[in-house]
């Protein structure tokens, strides 16, 4: 019992820190409950966690693009700042996602996720397949389509708003354009 008096303060510290013992942690709004996130959601926090607050877009090459984008039937992604330079060079990195996506809640911008895209027609040039991400494969976004643009794959990673239906789902019932 000596040993747990002693050992106990540290494993509370160690607790804290590793669950919501930071700002960064509180403003993660994961909600992933007890599950570990897969290796992709980690790999965009960390990518991502400079983009928290929405102004650091700024000089970074993202730009909002296509209002707050909803869902068809329910759900929604948010407004997604892209940055064009991304998008064009034909690649998919996952330390470099082509779009933030912010919610927007109360007069502010809250970090929710990211989408990584790229021009089909630039991608089948060099490839066989549609790109995939640790595992996750994108999906096609064929022309003509809402955005009015050429054909795209594409792949959502809701790595700072848990989403019910799962990390790589396109609409996320957890976000709302209603606070625009």
């Amino acid at each position: 019992m000596r040993h747990l008096g002693v050992a106990l303060p540290a494993i509370l510290a160690t607790a804290v820190t590793l669950f919501g013992g930071t700002d960064d942690m509180k403003d993660m709004h994961s909600g992933h409950g007890n599950r570990i996130p897969a290796k992709l959601v980690e790999m965009v926090r960390t990518a991502t966690r400079q983009f928290i607050d929405v102004n650091a877009t700024n000089g970074a090459g993202y730009m909002p693009a296509f209002g707050c984008v909803s869902g068809p039937d329910h759900g929604a992604m948010g407004i997604h700042y892209i940055n064009g330079t991304l998008v064009a060079d034909g690649e998919v990195d996952a330390a470099r996602p082509e779009a933030l996506i912010y919610e927007p809640s109360n007069g502010a911008m809250r970090l929710v996720g990211v989408e990584f895209i790229v021009d089909a027609a630039t991608w089948m040039k060099t490839h066989t397949a549609p790109p995939m991400l640790e595992g996750q494969a994108f999906q096609l976004v064929n022309s003509p389509n809402r955005y009015g643009i050429p054909a795209f794959f594409e792949l959502h990673v809701w790595a700072w708003r848990d989403n019910p239906n799962g990390a790589f789902v396109d609409w996320n019932n957890n976000v709302s354009c209603e606070g625009q």
